[in-house]
């Protein structure tokens, strides 16, 4: 829970809920530098939150476990629902 407790993160984890995307397209996605969402990318994926894969000089991300994506969900509808 700690490593998704980061609203940078969590933009992230929304930003992967339907595809895999590049680390520049998350860049202009959650709207930061290239350091600071690689750094948390790394964080994630140093969990198990996330998985990468390699082509080329590019990485892209994707949501190694669904059930993220079911936390996530679940957190935004406790937190973000009138």
């Amino acid at each position: 829970m700690k490593a998704l407790a980061h609203p940078l993160r969590l933009k992230v984890i929304v930003a992967l809920s339907n595809k895999e995307l590049s680390v520049q397209e998350l860049v202009e996605s959650v709207g930061t530098t290239q350091s600071n969402v690689s750094q948390h990318l790394t964080i994630m994926r140093d969990k198990n939150i996330l998985s990468s894969r390699r082509v080329a000089n590019q990485v892209f991300y994707r949501v190694g476990d669904c059930k993220v994506l079911d936390l996530v969900a679940l957190t935004r509808a406790i937190f973000c629902t009138p």
